[in-house]
C-alpha cells in the first residue's frame, strides 16, 4: 500500500461520542463537601434541630427565626430534608424526623451533635454560614453584590477577565463534553432551522446538536472573552459557517430573526427566581408558534426535598452565583406563564435532563 492509497484521517472532532464510563459519581464526590458545610451550619450555627424540638414550625416562621432569606433557606432546608433530618407537612410546616430526634437533640442517649460541631470553625463551614446569612455568593463585594462567575451589567465578574473566563469555560467544557452527546440524542430538533444557544460557554452543546442535525444552523451568545474560546472550539468541531459566535447580553439583546429553538443549558440555575422568570418570558416571546425553548439542567423534586446530590449541587450554585437548583415544577410554571407548553424531562447525564417547552 502506498501513501497515495491511504486516506487522510478526518481531523474534525466529534461532539457525539459519549463517554465509556458514567462520571456522575465523580461529581457527587466532589460536591459532597457541601453536605458537611450545610449539616454543620444547621447544628452549630443556626441550631435548627433545637428550635424544632418542641414540634413543627411553619417554614416561614423558622426562616425568620434563623434570619435567612428565601433563597438560602430553600438551599439549606432542601438539603436537610434530602438528608432525612427534616420533613415537610402538607401546610408547609417543617418538623424533625425520628432520625434527627434520636441523634441531633442534646441530652438524648445517642446524641451526635457535638461530633458534628467539631467542624463548626472549619473555614469552608464559616464561609457557607456567611453566604447563607448574607444571601450572597462567596467572595462577592457586599457593596456591589454579584458573583465571580456570572455576568450582569453593573457587577464585577471574572467572566470579563480573559484568563479567568478561559479557565472557567474550559473547566465547564469538561463536563459538557460528557453530557453533550446525550443531549443531542434527547433533544428532538427535526425540522428546526436556527438554534440560539444562550450563554453557550465553550459551544460544545451547540456542536453536538449541529452534528446530530445536519440541516440546523446555530448562534452562540456569550460574553466577549468566552466567545474567543467558543470560536476556537467551533473550528475544531468542523462547524464552519454553521455556528456563529456572538458577544451578547442575554438580559438585553434581542433574539435574532429566524430563531425557532432556544437552548438554556445550565444557565437558569445561576440566577434567582425573578431573573429566571424574566429570561424565560423574553426568550419565549421571540419564538414563532411551534418553536421550542429547551431547558437543560438539573431538577430538584417538586417538593424541594431532594434528591441529595442535586441539593448539594444547589449549595455549590448558591455559593458561586445568584441562583440555586430548581424543581421541574418551578421551570414548568415559568414556561406556562410565558405561553409555552412543557413536556416531559428526558435524562441526559450527570443528573441533568432536558425539558422542552413548545410555543403555543
Amino acid at each position: 500500500m502506498t501513501d497515495e492509497d491511504t486516506e487522510p484521517a478526518d481531523p474534525t472532532r466529534s461532539a457525539l461520542e459519549p463517554p465509556a464510563g458514567d462520571p456522575t459519581s465523580i461529581f457527587e464526590a466532589f460536591r459532597g463537601v457541601h453536605s458537611t458545610e450545610l449539616l454543620t451550619a444547621a447544628v452549630a450555627h443556626f441550631e435548627i434541630f433545637t428550635r424544632l424540638e418542641g414540634g413543627a414550625l411553619d417554614a416561614a416562621e423558622l426562616r425568620e427565626m434563623i434570619g435567612l432569606g428565601e433563597r438560602p433557606f430553600v438551599v439549606l432546608s432542601t438539603a436537610l430534608q434530602a438528608m432525612g433530618l427534616l420533613v415537610a407537612g402538607s401546610s408547609g410546616e417543617l418538623e424533625l424526623t425520628s432520625l434527627a430526634r434520636e441523634h441531633l437533640l442534646e441530652g438524648r442517649d445517642f446524641y451526635v451533635g457535638d461530633y458534628v460541631r467539631l467542624a463548626a470553625d472549619n473555614p469552608s463551614v464559616l464561609a457557607m454560614v456567611e453566604s447563607l446569612r448574607a444571601d450572597r455568593p462567596r467572595g462577592s463585594d457586599p457593596q456591589e453584590g454579584g458573583a465571580a462567575y456570572i455576568y450582569r451589567d453593573g457587577i464585577k465578574s471574572a467572566m470579563e477577565d480573559e484568563e479567568a473566563a478561559r479557565f472557567l469555560t474550559m473547566a465547564l467544557a469538561g463536563r459538557a463534553a460528557n453530557v453533550a452527546p446525550l443531549l443531542a440524542q434527547a433533544a428532538l430538533l427535526e425540522g428546526s432551522e436556527l438554534l440560539l444557544d444562550v450563554a453557550a460557554g465553550s459551544g460544545i452543546y451547540s456542536a453536538a446538536l449541529l452534528q446530530a442535525n445536519p440541516g440546523l444552523q446555530a448562534i452562540a451568545w456569550e460574553r466577549p472573552e468566552v466567545v474567543k474560546v467558543a470560536l476556537e472550539l467551533a473550528g475544531e468541531y468542523g462547524l464552519g459557517d454553521r455556528l456563529e459566535c456572538v458577544s451578547a447580553d442575554m438580559f438585553v439583546d434581542e433574539v435574532p430573526p429566524g430563531v425557532d429553538v432556544i437552548l438554556l443549558s445550565n444557565v437558569l440555575h445561576d440566577w434567582d427566581v425573578r431573573e429566571c422568570r424574566e429570561l424565560v418570558t423574553r426568550l419565549a416571546a421571540a419564538l414563532p408558534p411551534g418553536g421550542k425553548l429547551l431547558v437543560h439542567d438539573v431538577f430538584l423534586n417538586d417538593e424541594l426535598d431532594g434528591p441529595l446530590p442535586i441539593a448539594l449541587y444547589s449549595a455549590a450554585l448558591f455559593s458561586l452565583t445568584e441562583g440555586r437548583a430548581y424543581s421541574a415544577a418551578e421551570y414548568r410554571s415559568w414556561m406556562e406563564a410565558a405561553g409555552l407548553q412543557p413536556g416531559e424531562i428526558i435524562p441526559t447525564l450527570v443528573h441533568c435532563g432536558v425539558l422542552a417547552g413548545v410555543k403555543v
